[in-house]
């Protein structure tokens, strides 16, 4: 790093993992309501009523944020938020956090890190993190979904966090808690990549033409860089990944089943369903997370060196 003397100090993996975790609560709380707009729209039309009123409940993500705060109350906006943060503290800090980590075991330790080895890096902490954090992704979708259950909108799945996940683990088996860890972990590893090394390359690019310095703006604009580039790749995935968690059992035989029926009965936009508040979310998301988490690590060491 770039600047005064005590941040000259390189951050340990154990300050980077828990730095990345904080980080991304900070950014899960921020964003959070263009997350649950985007479920929402994502696995809008997936029943496929003969009335065809509630497919068009939603539109665009801020149309969908105004109707779930009138129906629903501004409280929906932010359901299955302790999920989220759980997801975060746990996913987060492997994918992230152990990056740099990772890509150095690849690359034994040398300074030039080609492409592959960081895509290689990135592929393995995302499936890392997906293998951990799973259950506590089902348990977020559900609860992010369950506002516009067909039983009604007083009719919850879920009482509270805890009833999500003994609930699923007795009606669904402990599997139910792992429900679609493959396309998630093909949806992480594709995320993992283009992020975290859209992320790597853009700032080393910028820091290496002097561009920036290594400080705010630099991370600002990196960040960016990395969600719209992860949006453009991952929403087909995503969408599939959010369709198939939050289904009940029996509705999908699988992952490919889900993107099959989307794709015939809804055509192949349904993948991009909800694409606008994916962006707003990834990107606002990244930024959010990536100036926090270099800003934390930082903060972390100095810490470590007043000590």
């Amino acid at each position: 790093m770039a600047g005064r003397g005590t941040v000259d100090l390189a951050p340990s993996a154990a300050v980077k993992v828990f730095s990345a975790g904080t980080a991304g609560c900070v950014a899960d709380l921020v964003t959070f309501p263009l997350d649950t707009a985007k479920v929402r729209l994502q696995i809008q039309g997936e029943s496929k009523p003969s009335v065809g009123v509630q497919r068009a409940r939603y539109r665009g993500v801020f149309g969908t944020i105004y109707t779930m705060v009138k129906t629903e109350g501004a409280r929906s906006l932010y359901s299955g938020l302790v999920a989220g943060l759980q997801r975060q503290m746990s996913f987060a800090s492997v994918r992230i956090g152990l990056y740099d980590t990772i890509k150095q075991v690849y690359s034994r330790g040398s300074e030039n890190v080609g492409i592959g080895t960081r895509l290689l890096a990135g592929c393995t902490t995302g499936a890392m993190a997906v293998m951990l954090a799973q259950p506590t992704d089902v348990v977020k979708v559900r609860f992010q979904a369950q506002g516009r259950l067909p039983e009604g909108s007083s009719a919850k799945r879920y009482s509270s966090t805890i009833d999500a996940y003994k609930t699923i683990a007795r009606v669904e088996g402990v599997r139910g808690l792992w429900k679609g860890v493959f396309p998630n972990i093909t949806r992480n590893a594709i995320v993992n990549c283009s992020e975290l090394v859209t992320y790597d390359i853009i700032k080393e690019l910028i820091l290496q033409h002097k561009l920036m310095t290594d400080n705010m703006p630099c991370h600002f604009t990196a960040g960016f860089a990395a969600g719209f580039c992860t949006t453009i790749v991952a929403s087909p995935v995503d969408v599939v990944k959010t369709r198939f968690m939050n289904s009940v059992p029996g509705q999908y035989s699988g992952a490919m089943n889900c993107a099959l029926t989307m794709l015939v009965k809804e055509g192949p936009t349904a993948f991009y369903k909800g694409f606008v508040p994916s962006f707003l979310r990834l990107g606002s998301w990244n930024i959010v997370m990536f100036v926090s988490y270099e800003q934390i690590k930082r903060a972390v060491v100095r810490f470590q060196q007043s000590c």
